[in-house]
């Protein structure tokens, strides 16, 4: 069964490019706009990784991540942080706060993918199978 990955963005274009590299890796996704509706998605369907962006319009992502941490269902979710803002305090409030790991858009694909592969290694029946 593939692995869940939620991604929570207010920009379409962004779940564009993140659903068409994620599903080529086999990641199954689901969307959210904004952190009401990723606090709903998560608690009802418990993905295996969110990718959270910080800056959204109902809700920031950190606000978001909070709930997210404080909520029994979903506290050990591990939680990417994608943002434009290069500041330090964004990625210590992120850490402070529960993220697994923090990433700065623009983004490299590879980047994304190594940091998924470290914190939800991809299932044993997904990796190809070696024979002598």
């Amino acid at each position: 069964m593939a692995q869940t990955v939620l991604v929570v963005d207010d920009d379409p274009i962004m779940h564009q490019v993140l659903q068409h590299y994620l599903q080529r890796q086999g990641y199954q996704l689901l969307n959210a706009k904004g952190g009401h509706e990723a606090l709903e998605i998560a608690t009802r369907l418990l993905p295996d990784l969110i990718l959270l962006d910080v800056g959204m319009p109902d809700m920031s992502g950190l606000t978001a991540l909070r709930h997210l941490k404080e909520n029994q269902k979903t506290r050990a979710t591990p939680v990417i942080v994608i943002t434009a803002q290069v500041d330090r305090a964004t990625h210590v409030e992120s850490e402070i706060s529960g993220a697994a790991a923090f990433l700065t858009k623009p983004f490299r694909s590879a980047d994304l993918l190594q940091l998924l592969h470290k914190i939800l290694p991809p299932e044993q029946d997904q990796l190809p199978s070696v024979t002598k």
